[in-house]
């Protein structure tokens, strides 16, 4: 696709059909023009309200930091191209393209599901965590705050809670998480794939510039809240190179921690990605596939445990190796632990009287 071409502020202009879309339509040419032929896609955002029927997702992936995850919103406005979130949208008959970062479905009724779900004796507490599918903290939640109110449910529940996002909306909620931070119950990572705006605007064009990223984790650190920076995704040739940059601006701003991962790069979003960069980075396409294939067992992508988050191979080993190295340097801590030997269900209006 040429550039001229795309959508405005979109991480991409194609749509590819649903994988479980049993039709497909292909161009034909009946003699006729087209009256549309010159309109380029609507690139305007639909936020659909659904309540959700359950909000507490569990997984039993053994190369992640957590068992349990909510998600107040499905689809992601900020439309970073490479993010792997995009194949869900196919479950709902959306595509993981431009429907991916132009249809949002927003879940109203999730604090009420998490307030109903955590007072079940069944539940047993446990690291919560937010923001690894979609954002959390994307334009919608500036309106409908339905994130807010999860949070503060969470906070009367003493549930900890680990929040991963790429906008500076977090902020609006440190009134929540310090108290919170205060007691161990909550820490934030907060992502930073770039510093260079150019590289930000087509990779990830509705997030927030990497300026205020940064502003975020100083904001979040000086409020005493714990900060993770996420160097997340590591692209070979396109943004590897600023990984000493970016811890180091990020422990200057107050960051007490730091990971990274591989890019990843599952189902649709090989093509999508691979689309983006002959748009984007005709002259380093071919480089940066290779790479990604050299650290991916010959291919796009590798979903196997204990692989899929750091890639193997020579170049993923030295990019960990960089990474472990200034990870000492700069005097980044021991990953945070949150405390959930706190948790009490609230009492609600009604409700009998606890004589322990």
């Amino acid at each position: 696709m040429d550039r001229s071409d795309l959508p405005r502020a979109r991480g991409t202009g194609s749509n590819p059909k649903p994988r479980f879309d049993a039709q497909e339509t292909v161009p034909f040419d009946d003699g006729w023009p087209d009256p549309d032929a010159d309109l380029a896609p609507d690139p305007r955002t639909t936020v659909t309200v659904e309540p959700a029927k359950s909000i507490i997702a569990h997984n039993d992936s053994p190369d992640i930091g957590f068992n349990q995850s909510i998600n107040p919103y499905r689809g992601c406005e900020h439309g970073c191209i490479y993010c792997y979130a995009r194949p869900t949208h196919a479950y709902l008959g959306f595509s993981p393209g431009l429907d991916f970062e132009t249809r949002i479905i927003a879940r109203p009724n999730a604090a009420a599901l998490l307030d109903a779900e955590l007072r079940k004796p069944s539940y047993r507490c446990e690291l919560l965590a937010v923001g690894t599918n979609t954002d959390p903290y994307q334009p919608a939640e500036n309106k409908l705050g339905i994130m807010r109110e999860c949070l503060g449910v969470m906070e009367a529940f003493h549930q900890p809670v680990g929040i991963t996002t790429k906008g500076h909306l977090v902020t609006r909620d440190i009134d929540i998480l310090a108290p919170m931070a205060e007691r161990r119950l909550a820490a934030v990572g907060v992502s930073v794939t770039t510093l260079e705006r150019d590289l930000c605007r087509t990779m990830e064009p509705r997030a927030a510039t990497p300026a205020k990223r940064l502003e975020a984790i100083r904001l979040l650190s000086q409020a005493g809240i714990p900060v993770t920076v996420m160097v997340a995704p590591i692209i070979p040739f396109l943004n590897d190179h600023e990984m000493e940059r970016i811890m180091a601006a990020a422990r200057e701003a107050g960051a007490t921690h730091a990971a990274y991962t591989f890019l990843r790069l599952p189902l649709e979003v090989k093509a999508l990605f691979s689309d983006w960069l002959e748009t984007h980075h005709p002259n380093k396409a071919r480089h940066v596939l290779s790479l990604i294939r050299q650290s991916r067992d010959g291919k796009l992508s590798d979903s196997q445990f204990g692989r899929r988050m750091g890639g193997q191979g020579e170049f993923a080993a030295l990019v960990r190796k960089r990474f472990d190295l200034l990870y000492k340097k700069l005097g980044f801590e021991s990953h945070w632990s949150l405390d959930t030997s706190q948790f009490r269900p609230p009492p609600r209006p009604g409700d009998q009287l606890s004589l322990l």
